[in-house]
């Protein structure tokens, strides 16, 4: 086996999927987001690199560590997720005796990673079927089953997001009113009913949908249901699990001001942070365009023009430009196993 002509088309992939027009879009829109930031809120950015110049380095990097330890809560719960949609608790048990199971803690934290990194340079957050088809591959339960269970990943993220918009939105409104805000916490109030509506709809209606689907599509659309509906068990354990991957979310941005020495309210940076959460499902890549505006206007409701853009910039750093980084390579590894997988495979067979 020629394992140098395998690296090479192993390569070739990689790249074709990074330095792909949608990737070259999402620059151009970042081009486009400073020049938006510069004119719309009259940033002065000498002053902007002023207070990042005054950043703590131990602080931010305890910013980035919690970022990162977000996946571990995610990738537990994810798992769980799984186990729950699983349809027969015996059949888990044979399929996790043989070569297939349900992938690990770790491995499903990475797998969303190599997600959030494909949502950061494809639109239309492609990264979510990348994982759907990586998750459905590993278990052996086929890419419709795994995307039921990110559906009802969604609708629990969704249920903590409203949750908490709705409390931290009433408690700003008694000091401040912010239009921003109040249409973020309507945004998060109509997204979490549409997705349970769908979720209601597949567990009511769902087989008289699947009896008029043409035969090719009743089986994906069975698994797509048994992967939705079955998932919401040890309800009390996801929404822990799920809390605490939101927590660090709040942990991480309140690090980042923090970090630059500026003050500001706990309320706020919950509505901030949760916010900028909501603003990332806007399909561009990684939100840009969306979120580093969106995530600026709420800041100023606490603080200045230039602090609220060194916040954004270096929250950003963590949450997009880091991903980038660090999803690309854990994307890059994870591609090139499984090209050389596959081609040993066949290469044998």
């Amino acid at each position: 086996m020629n394992t140098s002509h395998l690296s090479e088309d192993s390569s070739v992939s990689i790249k074709k999927r990074i330095f792909s027009l949608p990737t070259l879009l999402s620059f151009v829109t970042a081009v486009c987001l400073i020049y938006f930031l510069t004119s719309r809120f009259e940033l002065d950015w000498s002053e902007t690199g002023s207070n990042i110049k005054r950043l703590n380095p131990l602080t931010y990097i305890g910013a980035f560590l919690i970022y990162y330890s977000s996946f571990l809560f995610r990738g537990f719960r994810w798992r769980y997720l799984g186990l729950n949609a699983w349809e027969d608790r015996d059949e888990l048990a044979q399929v996790s005796s043989s070569n297939k199971s349900v992938p690990s803690p770790m491995t499903c934290s990475l797998l969303i990673l190599c997600g959030w990194f494909v949502n950061s340079i494809a639109w239309l957050r492609m990264g979510d079927a990348y994982r759907a088809y990586a998750f459905g591959s590993e278990s052996g339960k086929g890419f419709s089953w795994s995307l039921g269970t990110i559906l009802a990943e969604r609708v629990l993220d969704m249920v903590t997001v409203a949750t908490a918009l709705i409390i931290s939105v009433f408690l700003l409104s008694r000091n401040m009113e912010s239009t921003i805000s109040v249409i973020l916490l309507v945004s998060a109030i109509v997204m979490t009913v549409a997705l349970i509506g769908v979720v209601v709809g597949l567990f009511h209606t769902g087989s008289q949908i699947t009896n008029i689907l043409p035969n090719r599509l009743k089986g994906a659309a069975l698994s797509f249901k048994a992967g939705a509906v079955g998932s919401f068990d040890r309800l009390p354990l996801l929404a822990g699990l799920g809390s605490l991957g939101w927590l660090m979310e709040v942990l991480r941005l309140w690090l980042v001001v923090e970090s630059l020495g500026i003050s500001m309210g706990f309320v706020l940076l919950v509505v901030v942070a949760v916010g900028s959460s909501v603003l990332s499902t806007i399909p561009t890549p990684g939100g840009v365009g969306a979120v580093e505006p969106g995530m600026t206007a709420l800041l100023l409701l606490g603080v200045n023009g230039p602090e609220a853009a060194a916040v954004t910039l270096c929250d950003r750093s963590i949450t997009y430009l880091s991903v980038l980084v660090i999803g690309g390579l854990v994307f890059f590894i994870r591609q090139t196993r499984y090209f050389s997988g596959k081609r040993a495979y066949r290469a044998v067979n």
